[in-house]
């Protein structure tokens, strides 16, 4: 493998010079062979080896210091908050405790690239593609994994704080599948249980309900992936809440979610009157114990990205078109998975067998 950045020119240096940087940038750029079938296959291959435990959906931000590489501009970057230049796209990885691959990627498009004709003509972006919110994107990403031919249903846990929740929730109400999402403390939400700990009518933030709750909290031991899967605890409270457009009945509970209750759980790392963190649980009767034991799963996710995702150049595309971005990806997350499931793989059942069975 090359060392530094896997771009095209990098890559083809090792491989041949000229000629084959220039077939390799026909193979990513030009030719026509489609992502989506390719990345059907590596899900049925990755997820029969090493069956997932959830789907987690995370922003990857790629810097660019340009500004013709497609998608790049001037955006809010989730989890840094604030604005930066660079690709903002959306992943979608096949997580367990001992590793984590992607498998579906989403580049967010900024109005620019999709309202300047020109500009969109020149990156080949698709007719289909529509200025999207960073809410709308990371649902569509998880949405658009499920209809992979070989993703199984599994729990999705968005790795991403939800900007609007009733519009995060609202397209899984019939995709059957649990969904974990992290809230921002500020979520306006409705106590469902009137028997809970100071209860008042009417919609509260996330963060004063979960205060409010703060003597219900029971300890809950997981390991951290990222510490030699040291074992550690972590204080959690749970209360049953609704969204405030289901208690208005402003529109029906079915477009909202799949179930009218939702669980949300507040955790703390001590003794702090403030939770450290909230999640908000949908279409799901898992524990609490076992839906934050879900949620450290975007931990092992986020080292994957750093010590794998990164060596095997995730963030190194130099192109230019929609289409060659989304090659480049499906082809990192091959190299991803290579590098991952090796260890696991037994040398008798191989990729060429398993895809003639």
């Amino acid at each position: 493998m090359t060392e530094g950045r896997k771009s095209i020119r990098n890559i083809a240096a090792l491989m041949g010079g000229t000629a084959a940087e220039q077939s390799l940038h026909h193979f990513i750029s030009s030719s026509t062979w489609e992502w989506l079938p390719m990345r059907a296959a590596l899900a049925d291959y990755v997820t029969r080896v090493s069956p997932p435990q959830a789907w987690v959906v995370r922003p990857l931000f790629i810097p660019k210091a340009g500004e013709h590489s497609v998608g790049v501009g001037r955006q809010f970057v989730p989890g840094w908050g604030q604005e930066a230049n660079g690709q903002l796209a959306f992943g979608t990885w096949a997580a367990t405790d001992g590793g984590s691959i992607p498998l579906q990627w989403r580049l967010r498009l900024p109005e620019s690239w999709l309202m300047e004709k020109s500009r969109r003509r020149k990156a080949e972006i698709p007719d289909s593609a529509e200025a999207e919110t960073l809410d709308e994107c990371a649902t569509a990403t998880a949405l658009s994994t499920l209809s992979l031919s070989g993703a199984p249903l599994r729990p999705i846990v968005l790795d991403t704080e939800a900007g609007d929740l009733h519009e995060v929730l609202r397209p899984f109400a019939t995709s059957r599948a649990p969904v974990l999402v992290r809230v921002g403390e500020r979520t306006r939400l409705v106590v469902a249980d009137r028997a809970m700990p100071g209860y008042r009518a009417g919609s509260f933030p996330a963060r004063s309900i979960m205060e409010s709750v703060r003597a219900l909290r029971r300890p809950v031991e997981w390991e951290d992936p990222t510490a030699g899967s040291r074992r550690r605890t972590t204080f959690a409270a749970a209360i049953r809440v609704q969204l405030p457009q289901q208690v208005s009945r402003a529109i029906p509970t079915a477009l909202v979610g799949s179930q009218s209750d939702l669980l949300l759980i507040g955790e703390w790392h001590d003794d702090a009157k403030t939770p450290t963190a909230l999640w908000c649980a949908a279409s799901t009767t898992s524990s609490v114990s076992d839906l934050l034991r879900l949620s450290r799963l975007r931990l092992q996710v986020a080292q994957d990205e750093r010590q794998v995702a990164e060596h095997v150049g995730v963030r190194d595309f130099e192109g230019r078109s929609f289409r060659g971005w989304h090659r480049h990806m499906t082809l990192a997350s091959a190299a991803h998975a290579v590098s991952v499931l090796s260890p696991l793989i037994d040398t008798e059942w191989d990729y060429a067998r398993h895809m003639s069975a």
